[in-house]
């Protein structure tokens, strides 16, 4: 019985609708930098991801974050000016669909 309930919920939040930005970078050790600064920058909720399919080039991956922390974000790239970044994207999931991706920044 705990067996299904545990698959019922996890079926549920696949099935969550969520938006969110990530920072993709060319190079693994920039994502990881990238992560620690904006958490030295105090934004909170970072953590290192995937890269969605759709950014098909670079190292595979990004740095995920809130989009109501955005403007941090984009301050701190200015403020990091790294070469590697591919792009700033915005992330929308709606349930089972495939991820849909707007770029914020190139």
């Amino acid at each position: 019985m705990k067996q299904a309930r545990h698959v019922r919920l996890h079926e549920e939040e696949w099935n969550m609708d969520e938006t969110y930005g990530i920072a993709a970078f060319r190079s693994r050790q920039q994502v990881l930098r990238f992560e620690q600064q904006l958490r030295r920058e105090g934004v909170q909720n970072v953590h290192v991801v995937s890269t969605p399919r759709d950014v098909a080039v670079g190292c595979g991956l990004s740095v995920r974050f809130n989009m109501q922390d955005a403007p941090a974000v984009m301050g701190a790239l200015r403020r990091a000016q790294t070469g590697n970044l591919i792009g700033v994207y915005q992330v929308e999931k709606h349930g089972n669909a495939r991820a849909r991706l707007t770029a914020l920044s190139r």
